[in-house]
């Protein structure tokens, strides 16, 4: 199973001032199979071998000279690149096992030690963190993914901006309150609209809101107006505006409302052209 094979591929540190514990837990992590073992007496090198090897466990005894396991744990936690300590302690205290735990220790066993134990609760242990890291790595892969697709997106949506304002006489986009935020083409003058600034609190000239001249037919710009109120999406809308000197022109409109990633509306955005009314 591939899992068995990452289980005795983990790299595993030692760490015990007790030559013979040492030797003991090297020949029985050998017997099991795990390949990439090694070893330290001294606490003090624990953390810098950490940083420059990445472990996937830690075997850690709590009684020794200069610096004890506890001290070994907090320095571990103070150079960690993430949450997780892989440490698994080794006492003969009971009153260190809570401690241990407390410090941050995954797990503990017991001095002097049961074989059976001891191979039990390493593997179990190696077996949790492999799944983490795995699920760690699955979720950097996701992030890459959805960092990609939003880049993918913004690239279409430049795309298309740029292919409806070279097929339409004007794009236009409006935010939530009907104010206009992009005009491309000359969609004021031919719509007669007059765009007349907005001051914000200040008194500052903002944003530019939108008020319709006369001559629209009132049927067809209500239907509009509706369907933008219901924020419909809307294809070649057709509608009509006769101008002071009597002369009747046509246009047609489509737009789409628009959504953040929230699902919450921003606005809409749209393009349209001036057509030739049938006779």
């Amino acid at each position: 199973m591939t899992m068995e094979k990452d289980i005795l591929a983990a790299s595993i540190l030692i760490v015990d001032d007790k030559d013979a514990n040492v030797q003991l837990l090297l020949s029985l992590l050998d017997e099991g199979g795990y390949t990439q073992v090694s070893a330290t007496q001294d606490p003090t090198q624990v953390c810098d071998l950490h940083r420059r090897h990445d472990y996937d466990l830690i075997l850690l005894d709590i009684q020794m000279p200069v610096l004890d396991g506890f001290g070994v744990m907090e320095g571990l936690k103070a150079s960690a690149h993430d949450n997780y300590l892989p440490v698994i302690v080794l006492t003969a205290q009971p009153g260190h096992k809570l401690h241990a735990l407390q410090a941050g220790a995954k797990d503990f066993i017991s001095k002097p030690f049961d074989l059976l134990e001891v191979k039990t609760r390493i593997h179990n242990m190696l077996e949790v963190r492999l799944l983490y890291r795995k699920l760690e790595g699955h979720n950097k892969v996701l992030e890459l993914a959805v960092q990609e697709r939003t880049a993918e997106l913004r690239e279409s949506e430049a795309r298309y901006r740029s292919l409806t304002e070279l097929a339409s006489d004007w794009y236009w986009e409006q935010d939530e309150s009907g104010e206009l935020t992009r005009v491309s083409g000359p969609v004021l003058e031919m719509l007669g609209w007059r765009a007349e600034p907005q001051a914000d609190a200040n008194g500052h000239g903002a944003k530019r809101e939108c008020s319709w001249d006369g001559g629209w037919d009132e049927h067809e710009r209500a239907t509009l107006q509706a369907r933008i109120a219901a924020r419909l999406p809307f294809l070649d809308f057709v509608f009509h505006r006769t101008q002071a000197g009597g002369q009747r022109q046509q246009f047609r409109v489509s737009g789409q409302p628009m959504f953040d990633q929230r699902c919450r509306f921003v606005g809409y955005r749209g393009i349209g052209v001036e057509v030739m009314p049938s006779r």
